[in-house]
């Protein structure tokens, strides 16, 4: 029996790795915020013209960094695709599992249709979430709170500015996700019913133009869905260049009037870039998490009544 929730699924398919991965996860947004602070006092160290070999110092330091950061992540991601792939696989036994058991011709049919979507297409997306649900929130929240933790720290007007690109995506992004999960969850039905057409006759017939249809319509949603998500990403780097304007036209003031230093601006432009890319793969993971909280739901409510089905016949004899 498949647990009811996708997270129950996530503990249930991969236990004590996820502790692994969040440690990892903890350790890689550490090391990648320390390199902030080393720019900085490289770039016034330079214009300074402080000691060359604290600045060749400082980039050995970086490089090192660098190469830790590189290897955590290269560690972190094999060992994520392996979580996802283990619940890829135990998915799908359960799914095979759940089928042997003798049904009627009409139960068998409908089916072996839903259990093809859900073994071809649907466990996928679903058990590759596994790898990903708890160390890439972790990973990129822990990063955002360090590096604008960093931020605030050097400047906080500054930082200001950086805040107020982010605060109104927190508002339209779930707005047009919902949008987006409406979607999925009406294609996946479609795809179903292909699936269950198919089994039923034996092939891929389409005598009456309604497979035709349906692919037509499978179309016509997936279309629809690429637009909101490119409306989406436009609307979100849009205002991360709104964030760069902010921070040269502050930066350059507070440079010239000698209220700031040089390496304090490019703190904060490495720092936007370090804020932004963290913040894009947060939004991905939301899209992915409601996505495919969609798709669990099809697949245990698919499951659910399968067991009611042959529950029920088993009783009547």
């Amino acid at each position: 029996m498949l647990p009811q929730k996708l997270y129950s699924f996530v503990f249930r398919a991969s236990g004590w790795h996820q502790l692994g991965a969040a440690v990892l996860s903890i350790l890689l947004f550490l090391a990648g915020t320390i390199p902030l602070d080393i720019q900085r006092r490289i770039v016034n160290t330079a214009t300074e013209r402080g000691s060359y070999r604290t600045i060749a110092f400082l980039v050995l330091a970086y490089m090192a960094l660098a190469l830790t950061e590189g290897l955590l992540k290269l560690v972190l991601n094999i060992y994520r695709s392996w979580i996802g792939e283990a619940a890829v696989r135990w998915l799908r036994q359960r799914v095979f599992e759940a089928s042997d058991t003798q049904l009627t011709e009409n139960e068998a049919s409908t089916t072996e249709g839903v259990q093809l979507s859900i073994i071809l297409a649907e466990a996928d997306p679903v058990g590759g979430f596994v790898g990903t649900s708890i160390s890439e929130p972790l990973l990129q929240i822990g990063l955002l709170a360090a590096v604008c933790g960093y931020l605030v720290y050097l400047q906080p007007l500054m930082t200001v500015i950086i805040a107020t690109i982010f605060l109104p995506q927190s508002g339209f992004v779930p707005f047009m996700q919902a949008a987006i999960n409406r979607r999925v969850q009406k294609r996946i039905g479609i795809m179903r019913n292909i699936s269950e057409d198919i089994v039923q006759s034996g092939r891929a017939l389409d005598t009456d133009g309604l497979q035709r249809s349906r692919i037509q319509d499978v179309f016509r949603i997936n279309m629809s869905i690429y637009k909101i998500k490119f409306a989406m990403n436009f609307m979100m780097n849009l205002m991360t260049q709104m964030g760069y304007v902010g921070i040269f036209a502050l930066g350059g003031y507070y440079v010239v009037t000698g209220k700031t230093e040089v390496g304090t601006v490019v703190a904060f432009v490495s720092g936007l870039s370090k804020i932004n890319d963290p913040w894009g793969d947060l939004i991905n993971w939301y899209r992915d998490l409601k996505v495919t909280q969609v798709k669990y739901d099809l697949i245990h409510s698919s499951a659910k009544i399968g067991a009611i089905a042959i529950g029920g016949r088993d009783a009547t004899g």
